[in-house]
């Protein structure tokens, strides 16, 4: 038994004040969002964004808070565990040409917070890999809250499980060679339950 359990955040309104002396501050919690999450296109960012993006395509209930160390990203009303990926050809830094486009598939040591225990072996914990590709190639006009700049390739785990070639990364030619895509913000929910079906054949 922990005598320090893990803590169970809860969503936040932005109109929180942080408090000194036990009187409130003129500076609210939308004011640290508009601080630190206001770059979209930044790696870290980007990658929060591409997961709630996501989540509304799959109709993922996001009233909650992410869990910032779960063994996969998204879990859908069906049962199907997501792990998200981004990537993107443009960056907030000066480039002198677009990004290559690879997607970490890494197996990791999955953590339980309840046990605070990591597990022996490294491994996918998704049922289903979505890569999420903000897709724009021109600065001017980049905008990543438009979803038509956005493109998603879908891959059951298992694929990546028996890949004989990197198990650590795919690049975007594979991915395109594997028929995963590209699908569209509107395409996504079917293409993941097409995966789901590739899991989990029907008896």
């Amino acid at each position: 038994m922990f005598e320090l359990p893990p803590l169970k955040p809860t969503p936040l309104e932005g109109d929180e004040s942080f408090r000194l002396s036990g009187g409130h501050t003129e500076f609210t919690i939308l004011d640290f969002w508009r601080w630190s999450l206001s770059d979209l296109v930044s790696n870290a960012t980007r990658g929060r964004l591409a997961e709630f993006i996501v989540a509304q395509a799959l109709n993922v209930d996001t009233s909650g808070v992410r869990d910032e160390w779960a063994a996969y990203d998204l879990l859908t009303s069906s049962g199907i565990k997501v792990e998200v990926k981004s990537a993107a050809y443009l960056q907030s830094w000066a480039q002198r040409r677009h990004s290559n486009i690879l997607f970490s598939v890494r197996p990791a040591r999955a953590w339980d917070p309840t046990t605070n225990l990591q597990a022996e072996v490294p491994s996918r914990s998704a049922d289903v890999y979505v890569f999420a590709l903000l897709a724009h190639v021109e600065k001017a006009t980049l905008d990543p809250l438009d979803l038509h700049q956005w493109e998603f390739y879908v891959l059951p785990t298992r694929v990546l499980d028996a890949r004989a070639r990197s198990q650590h990364s795919i690049t975007l030619a594979s991915l395109r060679r594997l028929e995963a895509g590209p699908v569209s913000f509107g395409e996504l929910h079917a293409a993941v339950g097409v995966a789901l079906d590739e899991v989990q054949p029907p008896a």
